[in-house]
């Protein structure tokens, strides 16, 4: 026997299932600085506390096109929506573990190490730097290459801002100071900071582009190239109506009629050559017999009905009578 559904039950699943029009789409955006509010992502929401505190993690590939840095994971942080916006902070990114796994053989040596630094902001950043050498070391070697990167990484934050530390990071100069200041002491076959957590905010700039300018620059681009869309559409257009103008139509292309007159005198051209017996019936006197055979001159006695015996002088002689 069924069970009946009471109006109470009815009512909360009608209002479960109408959460989900309540939701709305919230635009991801990268951190002010050094990013400039630029579009990451996007998420869905049924308001601000919820989308508040996600983290949008993604590889650098999709953040900046670099394709040599697939391997590596950006992490943002919601901290902060402003209407249809949801403003993130970098809170870290790392290294996939596939690809640090490759990079170790057991002929190479492997120096890692964690070094907590304080920007210029005052922003606490966490950092792990990996270095791989061309061949296993001594553990003496190991310590002096990572004294020297701390000391590097030390002093490298302690000029810098929160924002450089980033593009540091990310773009590889900061990589590329580590191996100069490494390859010294022994030749490396990479080196790479492999994980970066932000431990602690600090001074929030107020510096550079607002958020509505940002949104009038997009607007902009999206008009500009609305336009040069619809100026490549009605290009294409005319072209194909110039190439539909310039088109043989079906008449033209039907092979056109020859008048009559001119059918009845193409026969009249051909049977021309046909004239040339008659110059054949022309008086033998005209005619050198004497260049001619004898089989051509009794066939022409033949028909003239005269005697075919005797010499080709006789036969000549005969015909010229």
């Amino acid at each position: 026997m069924a069970k009946k559904v009471s109006a109470k039950a009815r009512a909360a699943a009608r209002k479960q299932r109408d959460k989900w029009k309540m939701k709305r789409w919230y635009t991801i955006r990268a951190p002010r600085h050094p990013w400039e509010f630029k579009k990451i992502g996007e998420t869905i929401g049924e308001s601000d506390e919820h989308i508040m505190g996600r983290v949008y993690e993604m590889t650098q590939q999709e953040f900046n096109g670099d394709f040599t840095k697939m391997h590596v994971i950006l992490r943002f942080r919601v901290t902060e929506c402003v209407g249809q916006d949801a403003l993130t902070t970098f809170i870290g990114h790392h290294h996939q573990t596939d690809h640090i796994r490759r990079q170790i053989r057991r002929y190479r040596g492997k120096v890692d190490d964690v070094v907590d630094v304080v920007s210029t902001d005052g922003y606490l950043v966490r950092l792990k730097p990996l270095i791989i050498t061309q061949k296993r070391v001594q553990t003496s070697i190991k310590q002096a290459m990572r004294a020297k990167a701390r000391e590097l990484i030390v002093a490298f934050a302690a000029k810098s801002t929160f924002a450089k530390i980033q593009t540091q990071i990310l773009d590889g100069t900061l990589e590329e100071e580590l191996r100069k200041a490494v390859k010294p002491i022994y030749p490396v076959k990479s080196v790479a900071i492999r994980k970066s957590q932000l431990l602690q905010t600090g001074v929030v700039a107020d510096s550079g582009k607002t958020l509505d300018e940002i949104h009038a620059e997009e607007a902009r681009s999206d008009a500009e190239l609305k336009a040069k869309k619809a100026a490549a559409l009605a290009s294409a257009m005319e072209d194909e109506e110039e190439e539909g103008d310039d088109a043989p139509s079906i008449l033209d292309a039907a092979v056109p009629m020859e008048p009559a007159s001119e059918k009845t005198e193409a026969p009249a051209e051909e049977a021309a050559p046909e004239e040339a017996p008659a110059e054949e019936a022309a008086p033998a006197s005209d005619v050198d017999h004497s260049s001619m055979t004898v089989a051509e001159l009794k066939e022409l006695l033949k028909a003239a009905g005269k005697p075919v015996s005797g010499k080709k002088a006789d036969l000549i002689a005969r015909l010229n009578e």
